[in-house]
């Protein structure tokens, strides 16, 4: 009897609590939402900002450090689009980063003792690192670039065939842009952004024009040139496409044959320098040996 009891008594506490654990964990349980409210459980630990963020934390009392004049502000806005960098916090990253490397430039220079020997370092290297983020940047627009301009004769192309398949311009530019995500993902990116523009409610020439100012590519600014003329004088679009797309390949291939032909002027210092001395070692060397074997012994009668 005392077992049976027993028993009893445990699966009647074992239910009680179970039963106490499922309503408290329950989310639409009164009990767990009043258990909640008071506190029973532990807060959350609040998310860390990320990495980008802090960075932004860092670098954005060093970017107004510096005085910058509004000009200054704009073109370095505009350079940073042009590498393909259109948020707002980009700007006080890029400030903030050319003021970090000024500034740790002239601590590294006073902290070593450089400075003593070479009065020069102590404005060389802080001026050195001020610019170094802004040749970076000369070199990343660069590289933008020629990728968007190699990969625009064959967006053009596209475009052609799905103008004359008969969509419009706008459809025919969203469908590149698609098409073109993984082959050319810079050109495809500034086709979205287009698209984005025309729903928005610009005007499409408004909307090239911003095109052609954000990537700064000679051929997309005829490209757009040619789009805009089409537009308001009625002309046929996609025999203008064929007809730019073909100068544009053109161009191409001759700035290709230009490379090759500069090539071999830019081997004449690597001739001059570093082949025609081993040359001359190796075939002049032997000789310049057995001549002073021979000479050498007679010399010294």
């Amino acid at each position: 009897m005392a077992m049976i009891l027993a028993v009893l008594l445990f699966v009647t506490v074992f239910a009680a609590i179970f039963a106490f654990g499922a309503a408290a964990a329950a989310p639409s349980s009164v009990l767990g939402t009043r258990l909640r409210s008071l506190g029973w459980q532990p807060r959350e630990q609040a998310e860390k900002p990320a990495m980008k963020e802090r960075m932004e934390q860092v670098l954005d009392p060093l970017s107004k450090a510096l005085p910058k004049s509004p000009s200054e502000v704009s073109a370095t806005r505009a350079l940073l689009m042009q590498a393909g960098y259109r948020d707002p916090n980009h700007l006080t990253i890029y400030f903030g980063v050319r003021a970090l490397l000024a500034f740790g430039g002239l601590v590294f220079v006073m902290a070593t003792g450089m400075g003593l020997n070479s009065p020069m370092l102590i404005a060389a290297l802080p001026l050195g690192g001020y610019m170094l983020p802004r040749f970076m940047l000369k070199r990343m627009i660069r590289k933008r670039q020629q990728k968007i301009r190699l990969g625009l004769p064959d967006a053009l192309d596209l475009t052609v065939i799905c103008v004359e398949a008969g969509l419009g311009l706008d459809q025919a530019l969203q469908r590149v842009g698609e098409d073109l995500r993984h082959a050319h993902a810079e050109l495809s990116d500034e086709f979205r952004l287009v698209n984005l523009e025309l729903r928005a409610g610009k005007a499409r020439a408004e909307a090239l024009r911003n095109l052609a100012e954000r990537t700064g590519v000679d051929d997309l600014k005829a490209l757009v040139a040619v789009l805009i003329q089409t537009d308001r004088f009625g002309t046929s679009i996609a025999q203008a496409l064929r007809v730019h797309s073909d100068s544009l390949r053109t161009e191409r291939r001759q700035r290709a044959e230009e490379a090759a032909a500069k090539t071999t002027i830019k081997m004449v210092p690597v001739l001059v320098l570093f082949v025609f001395p081993s040359m001359f070692f190796v075939s002049l060397g032997p000789a310049a040996i057995q001549l002073i074997r021979y000479f050498l012994p007679e010399m010294q009668r």
